[in-house]
Protein backbone atom coordinates (compact mmCIF):
# COMPACT_ATOMS: atom_id res chain seq x y z
CA UNK A 1 0.00 0.00 0.00
CA UNK A 2 1.38 3.33 -0.77
CA UNK A 3 0.90 6.30 1.00
CA UNK A 4 -0.05 10.02 -0.39
CA UNK A 5 -0.65 13.03 1.34
CA UNK A 6 -3.21 15.52 0.38
CA UNK A 7 -3.39 19.26 1.48
CA UNK A 8 -5.20 22.37 0.42
CA UNK A 9 -7.52 24.42 2.62
CA UNK A 10 -9.22 28.07 3.79
CA UNK A 11 -11.98 27.75 1.24
CA UNK A 12 -14.12 24.49 0.29
CA UNK A 13 -13.12 25.21 -3.48
CA UNK A 14 -9.67 23.90 -1.96
CA UNK A 15 -10.97 20.74 -0.56
CA UNK A 16 -13.82 19.73 -2.48
CA UNK A 17 -11.63 18.11 -5.08
CA UNK A 18 -9.83 16.69 -3.21
CA UNK A 19 -12.42 14.46 -1.55
CA UNK A 20 -13.63 13.76 -5.12
CA UNK A 21 -10.19 11.49 -5.31
CA UNK A 22 -10.49 9.64 -2.30
CA UNK A 23 -12.56 6.50 -3.75
CA UNK A 24 -10.27 6.32 -6.77
CA UNK A 25 -6.90 7.11 -4.32
CA UNK A 26 -8.53 3.95 -2.29
CA UNK A 27 -9.29 1.45 -4.97
CA UNK A 28 -5.59 2.03 -5.98
CA UNK A 29 -4.58 1.30 -3.03
CA UNK A 30 -3.36 4.72 -1.23
CA UNK A 31 -3.09 5.37 2.40
CA UNK A 32 -4.57 8.70 2.66
CA UNK A 33 -3.61 11.74 5.24
CA UNK A 34 -4.18 15.61 5.45
CA UNK A 35 -3.02 18.67 6.55
CA UNK A 36 -4.68 21.22 6.59
CA UNK A 37 -4.66 24.23 9.40
CA UNK A 38 -5.81 24.08 13.06
CA UNK A 39 -9.23 25.06 12.25
CA UNK A 40 -10.24 26.10 8.56
CA UNK A 41 -13.14 25.22 6.62
CA UNK A 42 -11.31 21.83 5.66
CA UNK A 43 -10.74 20.06 8.60
CA UNK A 44 -14.84 19.67 9.24
CA UNK A 45 -14.98 18.56 5.80
CA UNK A 46 -12.22 15.85 5.78
CA UNK A 47 -12.94 14.85 9.46
CA UNK A 48 -16.30 14.06 7.89
CA UNK A 49 -14.57 11.38 5.31
CA UNK A 50 -13.00 9.72 8.38
CA UNK A 51 -9.74 10.07 6.95
CA UNK A 52 -6.99 11.17 9.25
CA UNK A 53 -6.27 14.98 9.39
CA UNK A 54 -3.39 16.72 11.16
CA UNK A 55 -3.22 20.63 11.79
CA UNK A 56 -0.42 23.25 11.24
CA UNK A 57 -0.25 27.00 11.47
CA UNK A 58 -1.30 28.55 8.68
CA UNK A 59 -0.71 32.20 7.86
CA UNK A 60 -2.45 33.74 5.01
CA UNK A 61 -0.06 35.85 2.44
CA UNK A 62 -1.58 39.12 1.47
CA UNK A 63 -1.37 41.20 -1.28
CA UNK A 64 -2.22 44.39 0.41
CA UNK A 65 -1.33 46.53 4.18
CA UNK A 66 -2.55 45.06 6.84
CA UNK A 67 -0.70 44.82 10.29
CA UNK A 68 -1.25 40.80 9.71
CA UNK A 69 1.53 41.00 7.48
CA UNK A 70 3.97 41.42 9.98
CA UNK A 71 2.71 38.52 12.13
CA UNK A 72 1.81 36.02 9.58
CA UNK A 73 5.08 34.58 8.29
CA UNK A 74 6.20 33.67 11.50
CA UNK A 75 2.66 31.75 11.75
CA UNK A 76 3.98 29.93 7.99
CA UNK A 77 7.49 29.23 9.30
CA UNK A 78 6.01 27.53 12.12
CA UNK A 79 3.81 25.79 9.87
CA UNK A 80 6.52 24.96 7.59
CA UNK A 81 8.55 23.32 10.66
CA UNK A 82 5.31 21.47 11.62
CA UNK A 83 4.28 20.43 7.89
CA UNK A 84 8.51 18.74 8.45
CA UNK A 85 7.65 16.90 10.87
CA UNK A 86 4.44 15.48 9.80
CA UNK A 87 5.95 14.05 6.60
CA UNK A 88 8.61 12.55 8.26
CA UNK A 89 6.81 10.85 10.40
CA UNK A 90 4.24 9.77 7.91
CA UNK A 91 6.65 8.66 5.11
CA UNK A 92 4.30 9.45 1.90
CA UNK A 93 4.99 8.20 -0.99
CA UNK A 94 3.71 11.70 -3.08
CA UNK A 95 1.87 14.87 -1.58
CA UNK A 96 -0.86 16.48 -3.85
CA UNK A 97 -2.13 19.54 -2.98
CA UNK A 98 -5.21 21.51 -4.15
CA UNK A 99 -3.70 24.87 -3.32
CA UNK A 100 -4.68 28.00 -0.58
CA UNK A 101 -2.23 29.34 2.17
CA UNK A 102 -1.94 26.03 4.48
CA UNK A 103 -0.32 24.61 1.53
CA UNK A 104 2.54 26.07 0.72
CA UNK A 105 4.16 24.89 4.04
CA UNK A 106 3.31 21.60 3.47
CA UNK A 107 4.61 21.71 -0.30
CA UNK A 108 8.06 22.94 0.93
CA UNK A 109 8.30 20.61 3.58
CA UNK A 110 7.56 17.53 1.25
CA UNK A 111 10.17 18.80 -1.14
CA UNK A 112 12.32 19.51 1.67
CA UNK A 113 11.78 15.89 2.93
CA UNK A 114 12.58 15.06 -0.89
CA UNK A 115 8.87 14.02 -1.59
CA UNK A 116 7.51 14.51 -5.01
CA UNK A 117 4.40 17.11 -5.07
CA UNK A 118 2.11 17.13 -7.57
CA UNK A 119 -0.23 20.29 -7.41
CA UNK A 120 -3.93 21.71 -8.71
CA UNK A 121 -4.27 25.09 -9.98
CA UNK A 122 -8.06 25.74 -10.52
CA UNK A 123 -8.07 29.26 -11.94
CA UNK A 124 -6.67 30.42 -15.46
CA UNK A 125 -3.80 32.14 -13.55
CA UNK A 126 -1.82 31.11 -10.49
CA UNK A 127 -2.81 32.43 -7.06
CA UNK A 128 -0.04 34.11 -4.90
CA UNK A 129 -0.05 30.39 -2.95
CA UNK A 130 0.39 28.13 -6.30
CA UNK A 131 2.95 30.77 -7.59
CA UNK A 132 5.37 30.13 -4.79
CA UNK A 133 4.48 26.35 -4.75
CA UNK A 134 5.30 25.62 -8.52
CA UNK A 135 8.80 25.67 -8.43
CA UNK A 136 8.57 22.95 -5.43
CA UNK A 137 6.17 20.83 -7.74
CA UNK A 138 6.90 17.81 -9.79
CA UNK A 139 3.31 18.11 -12.07
CA UNK A 140 1.16 20.96 -11.62
CA UNK A 141 -2.68 19.85 -13.45
CA UNK A 142 -4.59 22.69 -14.54
CA UNK A 143 -7.65 23.10 -15.67
CA UNK A 144 -7.97 25.79 -19.14
CA UNK A 145 -5.42 25.23 -21.68
CA UNK A 146 -4.22 28.84 -21.41
CA UNK A 147 -3.02 28.37 -18.17
CA UNK A 148 -0.01 25.58 -19.87
CA UNK A 149 1.50 28.71 -21.23
CA UNK A 150 1.55 30.41 -18.14
CA UNK A 151 3.33 27.09 -16.74
CA UNK A 152 6.91 25.96 -16.43
CA UNK A 153 6.49 23.73 -19.94
CA UNK A 154 7.62 19.90 -18.88
CA UNK A 155 5.30 20.55 -15.64
CA UNK A 156 2.03 21.44 -17.24
CA UNK A 157 -0.87 18.74 -17.25
CA UNK A 158 -4.10 19.94 -18.55
CA UNK A 159 -6.18 17.45 -16.63
CA UNK A 160 -9.39 19.29 -15.34
CA UNK A 161 -11.16 19.57 -12.25
CA UNK A 162 -11.83 16.32 -10.05
CA UNK A 163 -15.94 16.16 -9.55
CA UNK A 164 -17.32 14.76 -6.77
CA UNK A 165 -18.95 11.68 -7.80
CA UNK A 166 -22.24 11.68 -6.51
CA UNK A 167 -22.86 15.03 -8.57
CA UNK A 168 -22.64 12.74 -11.67
CA UNK A 169 -25.33 10.41 -10.24
CA UNK A 170 -28.32 12.60 -9.93
CA UNK A 171 -31.70 11.79 -10.62
CA UNK A 172 -33.78 13.86 -12.95
CA UNK A 173 -37.25 12.61 -11.68
CA UNK A 174 -36.04 13.01 -8.02
CA UNK A 175 -35.44 16.76 -8.62
CA UNK A 176 -38.64 17.37 -9.99
CA UNK A 177 -40.28 15.64 -7.26
CA UNK A 178 -38.18 17.78 -4.94
CA UNK A 179 -39.37 20.84 -6.63
CA UNK A 180 -42.82 20.59 -7.27
CA UNK A 181 -41.95 20.81 -11.02
CA UNK A 182 -43.12 19.19 -13.96
CA UNK A 183 -41.78 17.37 -16.70
CA UNK A 184 -43.84 19.26 -19.79
CA UNK A 185 -41.35 22.37 -18.64
CA UNK A 186 -38.04 23.44 -18.78
CA UNK A 187 -35.94 24.39 -16.22
CA UNK A 188 -33.66 26.96 -14.95
CA UNK A 189 -31.11 26.65 -12.61
CA UNK A 190 -29.90 29.79 -11.09
CA UNK A 191 -26.24 29.78 -9.31
CA UNK A 192 -24.78 32.71 -7.20
CA UNK A 193 -22.59 30.71 -5.09
CA UNK A 194 -22.29 29.63 -1.53
CA UNK A 195 -22.67 33.59 -0.42
CA UNK A 196 -25.16 34.43 -2.97
CA UNK A 197 -25.00 37.15 -5.05
CA UNK A 198 -27.31 40.60 -4.83
CA UNK A 199 -26.54 41.54 -8.22
CA UNK A 200 -27.63 38.21 -10.02
CA UNK A 201 -30.45 38.17 -7.47
CA UNK A 202 -32.00 41.12 -8.39
CA UNK A 203 -31.95 40.72 -12.23
CA UNK A 204 -32.99 37.84 -12.66
CA UNK A 205 -36.19 38.38 -10.23
CA UNK A 206 -36.68 42.05 -12.10
CA UNK A 207 -37.39 39.67 -14.95
CA UNK A 208 -39.00 36.70 -13.04
CA UNK A 209 -42.42 36.61 -14.68
CA UNK A 210 -40.94 36.90 -17.87
CA UNK A 211 -38.84 34.07 -17.49
CA UNK A 212 -41.83 31.76 -15.56
CA UNK A 213 -43.56 32.27 -18.78
CA UNK A 214 -40.79 30.04 -20.13
CA UNK A 215 -39.09 27.87 -17.51
CA UNK A 216 -39.42 26.73 -14.30
CA UNK A 217 -36.96 28.24 -12.50
CA UNK A 218 -35.17 26.86 -9.05
CA UNK A 219 -32.81 29.58 -7.35
CA UNK A 220 -29.94 28.97 -5.27
CA UNK A 221 -29.36 32.46 -3.77
CA UNK A 222 -27.15 32.57 -0.88
CA UNK A 223 -27.61 32.81 2.84
CA UNK A 224 -30.17 35.23 4.08
CA UNK A 225 -31.01 36.42 0.59
CA UNK A 226 -34.13 34.55 0.02
CA UNK A 227 -37.19 36.69 -1.06
CA UNK A 228 -39.95 36.00 1.44
CA UNK A 229 -42.81 37.66 -1.20
CA UNK A 230 -41.48 34.92 -3.48
CA UNK A 231 -42.62 32.19 -1.81
CA UNK A 232 -45.80 30.86 -2.85
CA UNK A 233 -44.22 31.88 -6.32
CA UNK A 234 -45.36 29.01 -8.83
CA UNK A 235 -42.89 27.73 -10.64
CA UNK A 236 -40.33 29.04 -8.96
CA UNK A 237 -38.56 27.26 -5.86
CA UNK A 238 -35.76 29.21 -4.15
CA UNK A 239 -33.49 27.96 -1.67
CA UNK A 240 -30.57 29.64 0.58
CA UNK A 241 -28.13 26.51 -0.09
CA UNK A 242 -28.43 23.27 -1.57
CA UNK A 243 -25.97 20.07 -0.71
CA UNK A 244 -27.60 16.54 -0.65
CA UNK A 245 -30.18 17.53 -3.18
CA UNK A 246 -27.91 19.27 -5.24
CA UNK A 247 -26.96 16.32 -8.17
CA UNK A 248 -30.94 16.09 -8.63
CA UNK A 249 -31.48 19.78 -9.55
CA UNK A 250 -28.47 19.55 -11.84
CA UNK A 251 -29.65 16.40 -13.38
CA UNK A 252 -33.55 18.38 -13.86
CA UNK A 253 -31.67 21.65 -14.95
CA UNK A 254 -31.69 22.22 -18.85
CA UNK A 255 -29.87 25.64 -18.74
CA UNK A 256 -27.85 27.17 -15.72
CA UNK A 257 -27.14 30.42 -14.93
CA UNK A 258 -24.10 31.02 -12.29
CA UNK A 259 -21.05 32.71 -11.21
CA UNK A 260 -17.53 31.76 -12.70
CA UNK A 261 -15.83 30.13 -9.45
CA UNK A 262 -13.30 27.45 -11.30
CA UNK A 263 -14.99 24.20 -9.59
CA UNK A 264 -18.81 25.55 -10.31
CA UNK A 265 -17.77 25.74 -13.93
CA UNK A 266 -15.84 22.53 -14.69
CA UNK A 267 -18.48 20.93 -12.48
CA UNK A 268 -21.47 22.31 -14.96
CA UNK A 269 -18.38 20.60 -17.73
CA UNK A 270 -18.82 17.42 -16.13
CA UNK A 271 -22.48 17.74 -16.47
CA UNK A 272 -22.71 18.85 -20.22
CA UNK A 273 -25.08 21.79 -18.78
CA UNK A 274 -25.41 24.90 -21.08
CA UNK A 275 -24.69 27.78 -18.61
CA UNK A 276 -24.53 31.54 -19.07
CA UNK A 277 -21.86 32.77 -16.89
CA UNK A 278 -21.63 36.15 -14.62
CA UNK A 279 -18.53 36.38 -13.42
CA UNK A 280 -17.40 38.28 -10.00
CA UNK A 281 -16.38 41.87 -10.98
CA UNK A 282 -12.67 42.67 -10.78
CA UNK A 283 -13.54 45.60 -8.22
CA UNK A 284 -14.52 42.65 -5.94
CA UNK A 285 -11.88 40.03 -7.21
CA UNK A 286 -8.53 39.38 -8.83
CA UNK A 287 -10.55 39.31 -11.80
CA UNK A 288 -10.02 34.77 -12.27
CA UNK A 289 -13.74 34.64 -12.69
CA UNK A 290 -13.61 37.25 -15.48
CA UNK A 291 -10.78 34.85 -17.22
CA UNK A 292 -12.46 31.58 -16.19
CA UNK A 293 -15.65 32.48 -17.84
CA UNK A 294 -13.89 33.86 -21.21
CA UNK A 295 -12.05 31.33 -21.63
CA UNK A 296 -15.21 28.67 -21.78
CA UNK A 297 -16.58 30.80 -24.00
CA UNK A 298 -14.37 30.96 -26.57
CA UNK A 299 -14.49 26.67 -26.25
CA UNK A 300 -17.41 27.55 -26.64
CA UNK A 301 -19.09 25.84 -23.64
CA UNK A 302 -20.27 29.04 -22.28
CA UNK A 303 -21.56 32.17 -22.87
CA UNK A 304 -20.99 35.35 -20.85
CA UNK A 305 -22.27 38.60 -19.42
CA UNK A 306 -19.78 40.76 -17.35
CA UNK A 307 -21.23 41.93 -14.72
CA UNK A 308 -21.14 45.85 -15.30
CA UNK A 309 -23.02 45.28 -18.33
CA UNK A 310 -25.83 42.70 -16.40
CA UNK A 311 -29.49 44.38 -17.07
CA UNK A 312 -33.15 42.93 -17.95
CA UNK A 313 -33.36 42.98 -21.64
CA UNK A 314 -29.77 41.68 -21.55
CA UNK A 315 -30.42 38.74 -19.25
CA UNK A 316 -33.78 37.85 -21.03
CA UNK A 317 -32.24 37.56 -24.04
CA UNK A 318 -29.40 35.75 -23.09
CA UNK A 319 -31.24 33.24 -21.87
CA UNK A 320 -33.23 32.33 -24.25
CA UNK A 321 -30.50 32.53 -26.68
CA UNK A 322 -28.76 29.65 -24.67
CA UNK A 323 -32.09 27.54 -24.37
CA UNK A 324 -32.36 27.76 -28.05
CA UNK A 325 -28.75 26.94 -29.06
CA UNK A 326 -28.23 24.20 -26.00
CA UNK A 327 -27.52 21.41 -27.87
CA UNK A 328 -24.66 23.22 -29.77
CA UNK A 329 -23.07 23.50 -26.10
CA UNK A 330 -23.53 19.99 -25.27
CA UNK A 331 -22.08 18.59 -28.00
CA UNK A 332 -18.67 20.78 -27.38
CA UNK A 333 -18.92 20.32 -23.60
CA UNK A 334 -18.71 16.37 -24.99
CA UNK A 335 -15.96 16.60 -27.12
CA UNK A 336 -13.91 17.66 -24.18
CA UNK A 337 -10.13 16.48 -23.15
CA UNK A 338 -11.18 17.55 -19.53
CA UNK A 339 -14.07 15.20 -18.52
CA UNK A 340 -12.32 12.95 -16.79
CA UNK A 341 -10.25 14.82 -14.56
CA UNK A 342 -10.34 11.73 -11.61
CA UNK A 343 -8.98 9.10 -13.86
CA UNK A 344 -6.19 11.57 -14.83
CA UNK A 345 -4.77 12.98 -11.77
CA UNK A 346 -4.79 9.92 -9.88
CA UNK A 347 -2.79 8.19 -13.04
CA UNK A 348 -0.36 10.66 -12.70
CA UNK A 349 -0.31 10.64 -9.33
CA UNK A 350 0.78 6.70 -9.57
CA UNK A 351 3.22 7.56 -12.42
CA UNK A 352 4.88 10.53 -10.16
CA UNK A 353 4.93 8.17 -6.54
CA UNK A 354 8.31 7.95 -5.49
Amino acid sequence: MKKIVLTGGGTAGHVTPNIALLDSLKANNYEISYIGSYDGIEKKLISDQGIPYYGISSGKLRRYLSVKNLTDPFRVIKGFFEAKKLIKELNPDIVFSKGGFVSVPVVFAAKSNKVPVIIHESDMTPGLANKLAIKKASKVCCNFPETVACLPKKKAVLTGCPIRKELLSGNKLAGLDFCGFNANKPVLLIIGGSLGSANVNKAVRDILDKLLEHFQIVHLCGKGKVDEALKNKAGYKQFEYINKELADLFAMADVVISRAGANAICELLALRKPALLIPLSAKASRGDQILNAHSFMIQGYSDVIEEEDLNSDLLFNSVMKLYDERNDYIKRMSESDCLNAVETIVELIKDTSK
